[in-house]
């Protein structure tokens, strides 16, 4: 029998032995997982939460429920601005130094929105939570996949998606409990506390990247990071229309003709620019352009279901929130498991894989709930929902690790960066598409209410129904075209490149 080299062979023993020998926790990967772990079940759990509290929030400050939620759209355009120009930057003067002032400036926020006096003080202090947010997701990313091998990506990835399911599953639970017992201002005070842990962790663990001492820095493209951050804000605001506009009127045509301008004066000075906020190159790879289309499109067709599913089960069914929540957490769950599966897959057999399945299933779930209907029992619903989180994992995964692992490793933050700039698109436009069919359809049989509204309007319901299974079978086609452009990807591991990309860089 062929015997592994004799360093393996103390490896291993030293990790399985008793004793004082090797564990897991002390590898330096798992190191950086943990004390970058705790910041991203936070800072997703604290924005998941937001929503539990709205209606306390507005009851607080005696705004109404449409205003209330300006505390949920103002979070979104500052992440979605800030991300890519923050990466950019962390990748030139170090990566920890942005994640902890990040962590600092969240904090800080946090205690400001528990503290707020009043509704326009609460949003200010949104305003700066979200700064720290976004600082933190611009780099949290990149800094993960550094501290993983190069045939780790999909580990390093599916690790990060557990913790950010835990985050995302146990904001609503938290924000629920405490906002009957404690209230939603000390919720927001109480988020200092792992914040503070974290900041410690990252401050002990992390390798410090800042770059050496009287090393020149390469020069920053502060216009490209302006455009950026503009054109995202441009087409956010624009697509998500929370001033529910016509959709054909010129303030959304207009604003998506500004996006459209933004985006290609971004180009133009990425391409002129020595040392570009985006390196426009690395969509010359063929496994990385594919990665981004299909990130889009995959998360398009998965916000249809994380849009509509909550108002078909509370609205149209009429079940409790408690109900409701269990049911959606039943996601999470699939996430959190598909997540450990899907990035040793694609480290080991390549993302093309785990991708197809994922998109599969994804496409299964959402032709069994085009079916559903005022009568389908929760016990068919349940292990729907748990799949749904299942494919999601099994795509996101391979797709996150094979855009990270497509670059060399100075791209790594702006790049992280880029793939939540990508899953914010793709959940925009899966809004917008979702909520267009469902109410045009509801207008067009003379239902013209709140989606929140369709059981207390009488054949509403019905109307809901028909724009629920038209959603469900536009997005089931966007699905099966997702799959035939996911058959690029890679059947294959794909090794990140260690240098710069030059010319000869495949097309």
């Amino acid at each position: 029998m062929k015997r592994w080299p004799a360093a393996a062979r103390v490896t291993v023993r030293a990790m399985t032995d008793g004793g004082s020998q090797l564990r897991w926790w002390h590898l330096p990967k798992w190191r950086a997982f943990l004390a970058i772990s705790l910041s991203f079940v936070t800072i997703v759990a604290s924005t998941s939460m937001v929503f539990v509290l709205l209606p306390s929030i507005a009851s607080d400050f005696g705004v109404t429920l449409g205003a209330v939620g300006w505390v949920v759209i103002i979070e979104a355009l500052v992440i979605s601005a800030l991300l890519l120009p923050v990466g950019g930057l962390a990748d030139g003067i170090g990566r920890r130094r942005i994640y902890v002032w990040g962590l600092v400036i969240f904090g800080a926020g946090a205690v400001l929105t528990g503290f707020a006096p009043g509704f326009i003080a609460l949003i200010g202090a949104r305003i700066f939570m979200s700064v720290g947010n976004a600082m933190v997701q611009s780099v949290g990313t990149g800094m993960l996949a550094a501290a993983f091998p190069a045939n780790e990506k999909g580990l390093a990835m599916g690790a990060q998606t557990t913790a950010v399911a835990v985050g995302a599953a146990s904001g609503p639970l938290i924000g629920g409990f405490a906002v009957e017992v404690v209230g939603w201002q000390t919720l927001f005070l109480l988020l200092s506390i792992p914040v503070a842990l974290s900041i410690i962790a990252a401050l002990l663990i992390l390798e410090d990247d800042r770059p050496a001492l009287g090393r020149e820095l390469p020069p920053y493209d502060g216009l490209g990071g302006a455009l950026s951050g503009v054109a995202v804000v441009m087409l956010v605001f624009t697509i998500s229309n929370p001033l529910g506009m016509a959709w054909v009127s010129a303030p959304i045509l207009g604003g998506l003709l500004v996006f459209a301008v933004l985006l290609g004066a971004f180009i133009r000075q990425e391409l002129r620019h020595p040392n570009p906020m985006l390196e426009l190159r690395l969509f010359a790879v063929s496994a990385f352009r594919t990665a981004v289309l299909v990130r889009v499109l995959g998360f398009i067709g998965n916000t249809t279901t994380t849009l509509l599913l909550p108002v078909y089960l509370l609205s149209l069914r009429g079940f409790a929130d408690r109900t409701a929540g269990m049911v959606i957490f039943c996601s999470a769950v699939g996430v959190a498991i598909g997540a450990q599966i899907s990035g040793r897959l694609a480290d080991r057999i390549g993302p093309g894989p785990p991708t197809m399945i994922g998109l599969g299933l994804q496409l299964v779930v959402v032709l069994a709930l085009s079916f559903s209907d005022n009568d389908t029992a929760l016990v068919l619903l349940v292990p729907v929902v748990f799949v749904s989180g299942l494919g999601l994992s099994l795509w996101n995964v391979p797709n996150n690790s094979t855009m990270m692992a497509s670059v060399p490793p100075k791209n790594f933050a702006v790049v992280g960066a880029f793939t939540n700039v990508t899953r914010t698109m793709g959940n925009v436009l899966g809004q917008a598409l979702a909520a267009a069919i469902v109410v045009a359809i509801m207008a067009g049989r003379g239902f013209d209410v709140p989606l929140d509204e369709v059981a207390s309007s009488p054949g509403a319901g019905e109307a809901f129904l028909a724009g629920w299974r038209a959603a469900y079978l536009v997005t089931a086609a966007l699905a099966v075209a997702t799959m035939f452009i996911a058959r690029r990807l890679p059947f294959s591991p794909v090794v990140a490149p260690s240098g710069e990309l030059d010319e000869t860089t495949e097309m």
